[in-house]
């Protein structure tokens, strides 16, 4: 589902954010993204998206080799992956509904079809009686809630989260985790980058490590 061979992203002179990086992650895993600020986690999920391109490498999302692809098929490209920030990227101007159904209507989809997913996806997160509402009238929690439902609404097959827990208290946390993992369970390829270690002792699953844009570690877990 997701392949890496040789990937480096540089930025200026000899300073590289991700170097020589390869990996593989297979249809249907759930795996932690871990390491110090700095690492290079946010700009592997970056790449992955295609909001940055490698410096040199190949990265293939589901056998399509992204790495030199050109800017009229992101679009495409992103139709099959969702992506949750860490600060939400909640337009502020525009209600709950219409957040979530942002993504559907830039694929085109008919006004029903949208109207039918977008309440589907607010029910999954609990957020259905919150459909007029604005970003700022509801607490951190429920907008990384929201922000989960407008990424799951497209049926991605690859969920990236950037941080999702980083400003969340804990028992929101395990709340959001809920969700990543009900989204896993429907097939859907979660790559998760967190400094919370507290996450995989409950919720145990193979873990990546990037030190100073290098993988360190690939350790599955014991048991899930």
């Amino acid at each position: 589902m997701i392949q890496l061979y040789n990937v480096t992203k540089k930025y200026g002179g000899d300073s590289a954010a991700v170097r020589d990086l390869t990996l593989q992650i297979t249809k249907g895993e759930f795996v932690y993204l871990t390491g110090a600020s700095g690492a290079g986690k946010t700009t592997l999920l970056r790449m992955l998206y295609s909001a940055e391109k490698p410096t040199r490498g190949q990265i293939l999302i589901n056998r399509q080799n992204i790495s030199r692809i050109r800017s009229c098929q992101v679009p495409y490209l992103r139709r099959k992956i969702g992506v949750v920030f860490q600060d939400f990227k909640l337009l502020q101007s525009r209600t709950v509904y219409e957040n979530v159904a942002f993504a559907l209507e830039a694929q085109g989809k008919k006004r029903f079809e949208v109207s039918k997913k977008v309440y589907q996806a607010l029910k999954e997160v609990g957020l259905e009686h919150r459909l007029q509402r604005k970003p700022l009238e509801l607490s951190g929690g429920e907008q990384q809630r929201i922000a989960i439902a407008r990424a799951l609404v497209v049926d991605p097959l690859i969920l990236l989260a950037d941080e999702p827990s980083g400003n969340l208290d804990q028992d929101v946390t395990f709340e959001i985790m809920d969700l990543f993992k009900q989204a896993n369970a429907r097939g859907t390829t979660v790559l998760l980058a967190t400094h919370n270690h507290s996450l995989n002792e409950r919720f145990p699953r193979r873990v990546l490590t990037l030190d100073q844009g290098k993988l360190i570690g690939d350790q599955q877990p014991l048991h899930v």
